[in-house]
């Protein structure tokens, strides 16, 4: 079984780790680093995990994930440099950390360390991520293989040139919150219109999860699947009207410009 390290406890480290163990893979072949003893204390009791220093999780590690905040890159670049890393018994890294490239990487890791970019979601957490991987200029097909592994346990894997990472990011990445909201926004609409918050939670919350499951077995774009729920003159047509005068579009378009931009933002080195 491959041995997989996970640097940083956080949210999206928490959700592979979660992912991994529901995806089949053994706990004795996971360890994370999470220097925040609060949070070590809790992952290592949720998940029976061991839970250790970055160095000590790097050693003898097949993969190592980098999951930690983009400001936080640096520091676990450093504890590396500590750790005797071989290329040559085909390690690599994964980084899961937003807008960082494999250059950055790179720079600081053993000449011809693989790296592999990845950028997952947090549905990866229930099994249902959303995950995209480039790789950096070392890595073999092999190495690309073994990441589809790990990743396809908690989700599915898109590869993607690195010059189409940043959108990716702010399409599926942050997507997740995007629906987040679009669901807070419907529901508190439902209060407003006089339905218990309890029913109106269940019929967006359910309504969301049918919608999803159409878009993914019928076949059909969601522009056909709109259209069908759309009669001439009906009450969706009238809400859909006033989605568009509200400029829903262009909201959503000007959002994800901005995470794609943000994205890129993190990427750049500090002087």
């Amino acid at each position: 079984m491959t041995r997989i390290a996970v640097i940083g406890g956080g949210k999206i480290g928490e959700a592979l780790i979660s992912g991994l163990l529901h995806g089949g893979h053994s706990v004795r072949d996971l360890v994370v680093a999470e220097q925040y003893e609060p949070r070590a204390e809790d992952l290592a009791t949720e998940y029976s995990i061991r839970v250790t220093t970055i160095a000590d999780a790097a050693e003898g590690a097949d993969v190592i994930v980098v999951a930690v905040k983009p400001a936080d890159v640096d520091t676990v670049l450093t504890e590396l440099g500590k750790v005797d890393l071989d290329s040559d018994r085909e390690q690599l890294l994964v980084s899961l950390a937003a807008g960082i490239p494999t250059t950055r990487y790179e720079a600081r890791l053993p000449a011809g360390f693989p790296v592999v970019r990845a950028m997952p979601n947090t549905p990866m957490l229930v099994g249902q991520g959303a995950g995209v991987i480039t790789p950096g200029r070392h890595v073999k097909r092999g190495h690309l293989e073994l990441v589809r592994s790990v990743l396809g346990t908690v989700g599915t894997v898109t590869t993607v040139p690195e010059t189409m990472i940043d959108a990716a990011t702010a399409v599926s990445g942050s997507g997740p919150a995007y629906f987040f909201l679009v669901v807070e926004a419907m529901i508190d609409a439902g209060v407003a219109l006089g339905l218990t918050r309890a029913t109106a939670s269940e019929l967006v919350v359910q309504t969301m999860v049918g919608t999803a499951a159409m878009l993914t077995e019928s076949g059909e774009s969601a522009t056909e699947l709109r259209a069908a729920v759309t009669s001439p003159g009906g009450t969706t047509a009238a809400a859909v009207r006033q989605l568009e005068r509200g400029g829903l579009r262009t909201a959503f378009y000007d959002a994800l410009t901005a995470a794609r931009d943000r994205s890129a933002e993190l990427g750049v080195a500090p002087e």
